[in-house]
């Protein structure tokens, strides 16, 4: 009985929430200009299926070029993080060299400032 009263107090405070707001004049414009407008489209595609299957159409093909292209997007950022996973040793390896062979030029330079002759 409890789930009863809930679903009544629910349905009430709805109810009661429309009625308020009923009160302000432009809202209740606005809900008999929206409420004509879409009776107005309902017996328009009533009598006019055909035009309403091809919106529909139109409108789920467009859905599925966004979708294909999005899927095509992923698929080639999957490729770009996987490759640049491949990558990664191969750069990390590339730059260790490289500071390896500084570090040695940077010996090498040193000793080879300590024996020259200073000159005056």
């Amino acid at each position: 009985m409890g789930n009863s009263k809930l679903g009544r107090f629910i349905l009430f405070g709805a109810l009661l929430g429309a009625a308020a707001a009923m009160i302000d004049r432009s809202t209740r414009n606005t809900i008999v200009d929206n409420s004509k407008k879409a009776s107005n489209a309902i017996s328009y595609y009533a009598k006019n299926q055909d035009e309403l299957k091809q919106k529909l159409v139109d409108q789920k093909d467009k859905f599925q070029a966004a979708y294909e292209q999005l899927s095509g997007d992923v698929s080639y950022i999957k490729e770009q993080v996987e490759e640049l996973k491949t990558l990664t040793p191969q750069v990390k390896e590339l730059v260790t060299d490289t500071k390896d062979t500084f570090a040695d030029s940077k010996e090498e330079y040193e000793t080879i400032i300590k024996e020259s002759p200073a000159t005056s």
